[in-house]
C-alpha cells in the first residue's frame, strides 16, 4: 500500500522505483473501472500528466452527455495511487475526477455526486459518515466432483470443500495492496452444481472508512477480482441471482457515524437516537433506495419473501430478514478473550467503536458511488424528519421475530413493502426525488435519466439468459 499524500510524493515514488507505466482510472455511468495508460518518458512528462490530466470522450462514458459537448478532463487524485498488482513492469494506478471544459467539477459524475452528498451531510449534521461494503460473489468453474458440499450449505467451509479459498485469499491480498481496508473474507451459503459446473459463493467484507473511500475501494476490488478470475481461468459474477432456489448475492452496506473522530453509535449498551433517526430516514426512503442499489431486473429475483433478503420496511437487532439490521455491537464490557484464554488477566473492555447498522437490500449491480450518495441523502433526511424517532419505533421488529411466519401476519401487513421491479422502483424514486435532489446533490436531470433507464427494462427477464453479462 502506497502512502501518497501529494503530487511530490507520487513523483518521488515513481522516480525512486523506476515506474514505467501510469494508469488513470475512473468510472462512467455503468460503475465499472475505466483505464487510460501512459508510458512515462521522463520526469517532465510525468509532472505534466499529473498536473494537467487528460481529455476523454464523456459521451462514451455517460449516455446523457451529448456528443457535441462531450469533452471532459480526467484529473488524478494523488492520494488514491496504488501499485498495479498485475503489470509485468513497474506501474502505478491512480483514481481520477471528471472536470468540464471550464475546469469545474463535472456535476453528473457519480464520484462527484457522492462527494457533494458527503459534504452536505457533514455541514448539516456535524457528523462524519463511514460505510463498509460486504461484497458477495460466485466463482464458477468446471466441476471435478471431489469433496462436494451439500447444496446451500457452504457457509464458512474450508478447503478442500471450499474450492476457491486460494482465489479468495489472493484477491484480498491484492485488494489490500491497492489500499482496500479488508476486514475478512469467507465462503458463503450458496453452493450448487449445474451443467457440469460448480457454483461457489464467497464474500469479502471491508472495514468502515469515509463513505467516499468506501465506494471507491469496492469499485477497485471488483476490478481486481475480475482480472484475477481471468488469470485463473474461472468466472466471477456479482449477479444478484443466478438461478431459482439458490442463494443470491447482495452487497450489504454497514454505516457508522462519528463526531470528532469518536463513534456516536452506542450508549448504555444500546444504539443512540442518532442511529434511530438515520434508520428512520432509511425507512422513509426505503422504497426509493432500490432505484440506486438494485438497478437491474435480477435484483428483484433476489428480493423475495421468506428468505434472508429483505422485502419489508422494518429494522431489528440481529434479524437478517429485516431491511436494516443492527448486528452484534460489542455492547458488553466482558473480557471474552480472557474467558477462553485462562492465562490472560480479565480487564473491562470497550469495543463499542465497532458498532454499525446495516442496509441489506442492495447488490453489486449498482453504481457504488450513486448507492453511497443515496444512502447518505437518506440518512440526512432522517435527521431532518420531525417524527423520526416515532418512525423508528413503529418500524422496529423484535429480536428473533419471523415477520413471514403465519402467526405474525398482522406485523407483516402493517409494514410497507419494497418495490418488486425496476419500474416500481422508478415510480418510488419519482415520489421521493426531493430526498435526493435537496441541497443540489442529485440533479433532476440525473433522477429523470435513472427513472427512464429503470422503466426501459422488460417486465420479465430470464435468469439464465441475463446473469452472465454481470460477471
Amino acid at each position: 500500500m502506497l502512502k501518497i499524500r501529494s503530487r511530490a510524493d507520487l513523483i518521488d515514488y515513481c522516480l525512486d522505483n523506476q515506474v514505467e507505466i501510469l494508469n488513470f482510472h475512473y468510472c462512467g455511468w455503468d460503475g465499472r473501472l475505466k483505464t487510460l495508460n501512459f508510458v512515462i518518458r521522463d520526469e517532465a512528462h510525468l509532472i505534466n500528466i499529473l498536473e494537467a490530466g487528460e481529455r476523454v470522450d464523456g459521451s462514451s462514458l455517460f449516455p446523457f452527455v451529448e456528443a457535441g459537448r462531450s469533452d471532459l478532463y480526467v484529473v488524478p487524485r494523488y492520494r488514491t495511487a496504488f501499485r498495479n498488482p498485475f503489470s509485468q513492469v513497474p506501474a502505478v494506478d491512480v483514481m481520477c475526477s471528471f472536470f468540464n471544459r471550464d475546469g469545474e467539477p463535472f456535476e453528473s459524475s457519480p464520484e462527484y455526486v457522492l462527494h457533494k452528498a458527503n459534504m452536505v451531510f457533514r455541514e448539516k449534521t456535524g457528523l462524519e459518515m463511514q460505510t463498509m461494503g460486504e461484497l458477495e460473489y460466485y466463482v464458477i468453474a468446471d466441476d471435478d466432483g471431489m469433496y462436494p458440499i451439500e447444496d446451500q450449505k457452504g457457509y464458512h467451509e474450508s478447503a478442500p470443500f471450499n474450492k476457491f479459498e486460494d482465489f479468495r485469499v489472493e484477491a484480498i491480498r491484492l485488494i489490500t495492496q491497492a489500499g482496500g481496508m479488508v476486514k475478512y473474507a469467507h465462503s458463503e451459503v450458496g453452493n450448487f452444481r449445474m451443467d457440469g459446473k460448480v457454483y461457489e459463493q464467497n464474500e469479502i467484507e471491508f472495514l468502515p472508512v469515509d463513505i467516499e473511500e468506501a465506494a471507491e475501494q469496492l469499485i477497485i476490488a471488483k476490478w481486481i477480482m475480475r482480472q484475477l478470475a481471468y488469470d485463473y481461468g474461472v468466472i466471477v459474477t456479482f449477479a444478484p441471482k443466478i438461478t431459482v432456489g439458490k442463494a443470491g448475492s447482495g452487497m450489504h452496506v454497514h454505516c457508522k457515524f462519528t463526531r470528532d473522530g469518536k463513534s456516536v453509535m452506542s450508549e448504555g449498551g444500546d444504539i443512540t437516537d442518532i442511529v434511530r433517526q438515520a434508520i428512520a430516514g432509511y425507512m422513509d426512503a426505503g422504497t426509493s433506495l432500490p432505484a440506486f442499489g438494485n438497478p437491474h431486473p435480477l435484483s428483484f429475483k433476489r428480493l423475495v419473501p421468506n428468505q434472508e433478503a429483505p422485502t419489508s420496511l422494518c429494522w431489528s437487532h440481529s434479524n437478517r430478514s429485516a431491511l436494516v439490521r443492527v448486528p452484534l455491537g460489542w455492547s458488553s464490557t466482558k473480557d471474552m478473550s480472557a474467558v477462553c484464554n485462562p492465562l490472560e488477566t480479565p480487564e473491562e473492555r470497550d469495543f463499542s467503536d465497532k458498532a454499525t447498522f446495516e442496509w441489506r437490500a442492495s447488490d453489486a449491480t449498482c453504481n457504488t458511488y450513486l448507492l453511497m450518495a443515496a444512502l447518505c441523502c437518506a440518512a440526512r433526511h432522517g435527521f431532518a424528519m420531525p417524527d423520526a424517532l416515532e418512525v423508528a419505533r413503529r418500524t422496529y421488529v423484535g429480536l428473533g421475530v419471523d415477520i413471514h411466519a403465519s402467526d405474525n401476519a398482522s406485523i407483516l401487513h402493517s409494514l410497507e413493502q419494497l418495490p418488486a421491479s425496476c419500474a416500481q422502483a422508478a415510480d418510488e424514486l419519482d415520489r421521493d426525488r426531493l430526498i435526493y435532489t435537496g441541497d443540489g446533490v442529485f440533479s433532476d436531470a440525473m433522477i429523470d435519466y435513472l427513472i427512464k433507464t429503470l422503466k426501459s427494462f422488460p417486465e420479465e427477464d430470464g435468469l439464465r439468459d441475463s446473469w452472465l453479462h454481470l460477471a
